[in-house]
């Protein structure tokens, strides 16, 4: 009887989950991936087919774009976590009481505004009348104004910075549970500074180091208004062509296919990154 009613007890918690999951994933995904194989051949007249791939691969403005998102993705995860590591490890561990809670608090407080607006704060930065240009100018670096904004520098930026906290928590939550005696024994043993980061730091940070990958590449491969905002209007960023074909050409087909071109390419990349670091999806989430 106790079996029974903890089954119906574990089955009624899981139930908003499962029901999140169906409603507002599954199902949708289902949808979007039976309209990407329509093609259409007449007024509201469709046929069953692969149509709309082979358009992405026959047009080379659009798998360039593919790849050069990618790449820069990967770029600005791995910048993400170059910046990100120093940072989370002198709040894990150099910083005690309240100032490693003030410390970790000044990284959050700009996620408190949303991303539009953190944005139009980099372009007022980086326009060519903005506070960058006009500094320059003033303390006679350069002689009249410059435009930072509108290319892959300003778009890197702006990425990097909207998600770098998402590297910075799930690195100081792995970090803060390294016993601050192995690192001492470290150097008791005569290992230098770096042999440690190697050998003790960083192993045990690797859950929290593909965790924070996982979450950043994710988010700058699907981010659509830094690279729209900081590169121009003719910033050749994936999520850009698949808003054009839903909005703007009202090609709901062929902006299906590059949505879900969208999705093979994230999780390929987060499984090759799984096997890269040897570590397991279910672990990396857990930690």
């Amino acid at each position: 009887m106790r079996s029974d009613q903890s089954k119906l007890g574990f089955y009624l918690l899981l139930s908003p989950l499962l029901l999140w999951l169906v409603t507002l994933i599954i199902l949708p995904h289902m949808g979007l991936f039976a309209v990407s194989i329509s093609e259409k051949v007449g007024v509201r007249e469709y046929e069953t087919g692969f149509g709309n791939y082979a358009v992405f691969f026959n047009e080379p403005l659009y798998w360039r774009t593919f790849a050069r998102t990618a790449i820069m993705s990967i770029m600005t995860t791995v910048l993400t976590l170059l910046l990100g590591f120093p940072i989370a490890y002198y709040i894990a561990k150099l910083m005690r009481g309240r100032a490693k809670t003030t410390l970790f608090l000044m990284c959050l407080i700009p996620f408190w505004v949303s991303e539009l607006v953190r944005t139009f704060g980099w372009m007022i930065l980086l326009r060519e009348t903005g506070v960058l240009s006009n500094f320059l100018q003033f303390i006679g670096v350069i002689d009249g104004p410059v435009e930072f904004l509108y290319n892959d520098a300003a778009i890197m930026v702006g990425l990097v910075y909207t998600s770098i906290l998402f590297m910075i928590v799930p690195l100081v939550t792995t970090l803060d549970s390294l016993d601050d005696s192995l690192i001492e024994a470290g150097y008791d043993l005569g290992g230098s500074g770096f042999s440690i980061l190697r050998e003790i730091v960083i192993p045990h940070a690797m859950p929290g180091i593909v965790s924070g990958c996982i979450v950043v590449f994710m988010l700058s491969l699907g981010n659509y208004l830094t690279p729209i905002l900081l590169g121009g209007k003719d910033s050749l960023w994936f999520t850009g062509l698949i808003y054009t074909q839903f909005i703007t050409r009202f090609n709901w087909e062929l902006g299906s296919a590059f949505g879900f071109l969208l999705l093979a390419l994230s999780s390929t990349i987060v499984f090759l990154g799984l096997k890269l670091s040897r570590q397991s999806l279910t672990n990396t989430m857990g930690r």
